[in-house]
Formats: C-alpha cells, structure tokens, sequence
C-alpha cells in the first residue's frame, strides 16, 4: 500500500473473488497511475504485527488468486495496463486453501496473466516466493529491486527437501540463484532496479518514485505495440525461458 499511496491516484480497491470472500494478503483495484487509468495488485505483508496477521504476512489464499484474475479480466476488457507488485514468501500453504483449490487458483491466475491483451508490468519489490509470486508477475516486463529476491522455493525449504536440514540454506541459495543478478543473467527477469545506498527502507520515497519512472517508461513502450502482439509475445517469452543457448 505505500506504492499505491504514493504512485497511484483515486485508488478504487476491488474486494471479494466472488466465489468464497476477501482476501486481504492481495490488495488489487483501479486507479490511475502518473494519469493513466490502470489495474494494480500485489501483496500486502503490512507493517506490524496486527496488520501482519490481517494480511496473512502476505501469503495469499485461492480467493485472494481469484481476486486476481477477477481483476485481470477487467484489465483486458476494458484495455487498461496491468501493474503488479509482488512481495510474498508463497501462497498460503495452509489445509483450508488446499481444500478451496489452491494450485487449481494459482494456475487459472497465471492463465490470466497470458491471456491478457494488455501492457502487463510486474516488479519483485522485496521477496518473491514461490507459484504464489508467479502467479501474477507472468509479464511482459519483469523488474526487481536490487536486493530483492526471486525464487522457486526458499532456501530453508530447498535445504529440508534436497538434505533433510534447514543447516544447509546457504548452499540452497547458492544453487537457486534467487538474487536479482543471477536472474537477470539467466534472463528470468528484464531489469534490475538500484537501491539507494544502505537498500530501499533507507529510502523507501525516493525508492517508490524510482519504481514508478520504470514502471512509467514501460507503460508508454508497451502501450504502442498492439495486444495480441503483446500477448503473443508474452508467451514465447515464457515459452523460451530455461532453453540452452
């Protein structure tokens, strides 16, 4: 929300998936950007520990992925750029979301994200965890903040499967290569941003401004090119990512 706050004006949050209820680990609604109407979501951790546990730290539940695609759908009918903001440790791993159809969530809101004829921008903006990051950062422009970090699984629980102990994280974050370098070498994601010295909560302002002139330049490059075009394009570039060179 202190993105939103800060880069997006009359923001009109769109509650509920329709289907179960609200999810509030992922905020998402209408607003407009830098004088752009645009859909934008993410994940909201909040910022204590009440606000923690209202948000679920961030891990969203299969309403919360519903949300989602309820959201990106409005997006492509009504030709508005999609903006996303990931930050969470995984979708919610828990038995009710399990029996609500969490992966069943996640993989129609990954669809989503590759049916849209929109301009659809993503950025990694602490931690990205898991299907439950992917499943709204599938984009045709994938930023990350410097320090962030980006990943199939985390490195305590690469270490449990892989050595049957969580002592072992440290050679598990090597082998995932989850910092924004090595995923930019490997072509996972497009850019990475810089932080101001000391990381972004030293600056978290000046931080923010610093995402919306990405987040600006990409909007204006992508709203040129036609959305079937960019769609097409979106998936091949999914479709090419993990091919030997």
């Amino acid at each position: 929300m202190n993105y939103v706050r800060r880069l997006v004006q009359d923001f009109t949050p769109l509650a509920g998936d329709r289907v179960f209820g609200e999810d509030a680990a992922l905020i998402g609604g209408l607003g407009r950007f830098r004088g752009r109407s645009c859909v934008i979501m993410g994940q909201e951790k909040g910022h204590d520990t009440t606000t923690r546990i209202h948000h679920n730290f961030g891990m969203a539940k299969p309403e919360g992925y519903r949300k989602s695609q309820r959201l990106m759908a409005l997006a492509h009918q009504f030709k508005l750029p999609i903006i996303t903001l990931v930050d969470t440790a995984g979708a919610y791993p828990g038995v009710e979301a399990e029996e609500r159809g969490q992966s069943e969530a996640i993989a129609k809101s990954i669809e989503s994200c590759l049916r849209a004829e929109t301009p659809l921008i993503s950025v990694i903006i602490g931690e990205g965890g898991s299907g439950g990051a992917i499943a709204i950062a599938v984009a045709d422009r994938i930023f990350m903040l410097e320090h962030s970090i980006y990943s199939v699984i985390s490195p305590e629980g690469c270490a449990s499967i892989l050595w049957r102990s969580a002592e072992f994280s440290h050679d598990a974050a090597r082998a995932l290569k989850l910092t924004a370098r090595d995923l930019k070498q490997l072509g996972v994601i497009d850019m990475i941003i810089e932080e101001p010295m000391g990381g972004a909560h030293r600056e978290p302002e000046r931080t923010i401004d610093i995402v919306g002139d990405y987040i600006e330049k990409a909007v204006i490059e992508l709203n040129a090119i036609d959305g079937h075009i960019l769609k097409t394009r979106r998936r091949q570039k999914f479709l090419e990512m993990g091919h030997a060179v």
